[in-house]
């Protein structure tokens, strides 16, 4: 059975994950991370607009299954240099202050389930001054409770620093949260 006309792109993964990606803006040269990785579909969408010895996608995903089916899914991306994946916690991962340009996530509720005080410190330390946190999903059956879940993500990354967007659009949600200059 076909997704309802009003569903959007929120019926279809492969659709929701090449939104989110567009919303990246990704240059050739771009230093990404991706937390929760899952199948790795986003990790061949973002490599693949990487210049082999420039760019690279950092994927995480704390599951060892999920980064045993991105690494099986990118092995080509990951042996020419532009990914890199790796079962962690986004809370342990040890990467230096200033590692990435962008940083996304798509349907990962860690940014406005509770305060993640932590987890907003760990983006601001990890983006290079300008660069700019995604956190993305599909609206769900609610819209509604979306716009609560955009506002409360909207409002913690502002809280922390960041300079923030809601992006809305055919069923989805993207918060991009920017690091000051």
């Amino acid at each position: 059975m076909a997704p309802s006309p009003s569903a959007g792109l929120n019926g279809d993964a492969g659709a929701r994950i090449r939104w989110t990606v567009e919303r990246l803006d990704i240059q050739p040269a771009d230093r990404i991370l991706e937390i929760g990785s899952g199948g790795g579909t986003a990790v061949s969408l973002v490599a693949e607009r990487l210049a082999p010895g420039r760019g690279v996608l950092t994927a995480i995903d704390r599951s060892a299954t999920a980064v045993k089916r991105t690494t099986a899914r990118n092995a080509s991306y990951i042996e020419d240099g532009r990914a890199v994946v790796q079962v962690a916690e986004f809370s342990e991962a040890g990467f230096p202050d200033g590692a990435f340009d962008k940083i996304f996530s798509i349907n990962v509720s860690l940014f406005w389930i509770g305060p993640a005080r932590a987890e907003f410190a760990q983006v601001r330390r990890l983006l290079v001054p300008g660069g700019a946190m995604f956190a993305c999903w599909g609206r769900g059956p609610t819209p509604g409770r979306s716009d609560q879940i955009a506002a409360r993500a909207r409002d913690r990354f502002a809280e922390a620093g960041f300079t923030t967007e809601v992006i809305t659009e055919n069923g989805l949600q993207c918060v991009k949260a920017t690091r000051p200059a």
